[in-house]
């Protein structure tokens, strides 16, 4: 397990600010009770954060026929909708919400050739909520295979994510289950299929980034 490069970034800062407020808390209360306790929630809220940004070692068993999971969490949404913005048709969609626990590594539900990436700014409603995926911050990326078939991954901010991170641009090559984003502190990941998909997850199922299964094309 490593630490990712959005924490090689963060951990060093946070830990400044800790460590600044432990120095007050160490000067105006050390001969109080409650100095214990906030000097241990300190040192948790350190291990949190070094938590949140681990990436462990996975091995990625490619196929072109399935699409895997783009992130750790759990099925909140699978349905049909009309997917606006890219496609301007009907697509099956499944949103994986990721909590401040879950690893916050996106990766590539399909291989091939990266078609379309857009960013949009937006509010930050909490991302486990159905219009989250309109109107919150949020990135979208179109994968495409050989075949032709493309699926389109949305990195969508929540209420305390307030960065995402999208490490290609179009006409990039990535194989599947490769990173290509990271978002920072609880969000969500929508994925646009196929209406002739085969669903292979069901509602509330956690999901493991580029393990699980979530269709078959």
């Amino acid at each position: 397990m490593t630490i990712h490069k959005e924490g090689k970034l963060i951990i060093p800062i946070a830990f400044f600010f800790i460590a600044v407020v432990d120095a007050f808390i160490y000067f105006f209360l050390k001969d109080f009770a409650i100095f214990y306790y906030l000097m241990a929630a300190s040192l948790i809220f350190a291990g949190l954060i070094v938590f949140f940004f681990r990436i462990p070692e996975r091995e990625i068993e490619r196929d072109e026929n399935l699409v895997l999971a783009p992130a750790d969490g759990k099925i909140v949404v699978i349905k049909e909708v009309f997917e606006k913005e890219y496609f301007n048709d009907n697509r099956l969609q499944v949103s994986i919400f990721m909590s401040p626990l879950n690893i916050h590594q996106n990766r590539a539900p399909i291989g091939g050739v990266v078609a379309y990436v857009k960013h949009f700014r937006g509010v930050y409603y909490p991302a486990f909520v159905d219009k989250s995926s309109e109107l919150n911050e949020r990135c979208s990326t179109v994968f495409k295979l050989k075949n032709g078939i493309e699926v389109l991954s949305r990195q969508i901010a929540g209420t305390v994510a307030r960065r995402i991170c999208t490490y290609i641009v179009p006409g990039d090559k990535v194989e599947q289950g490769n990173e290509y984003g990271f978002i920072r502190f609880g969000s969500r990941v929508d994925l646009f299929l196929p209406l002739e998909t085969k669903i292979n997850v069901k509602m509330n199922e956690k999901t493991v980034g580029g393990k699980t299964i979530i269709a078959t094309l």
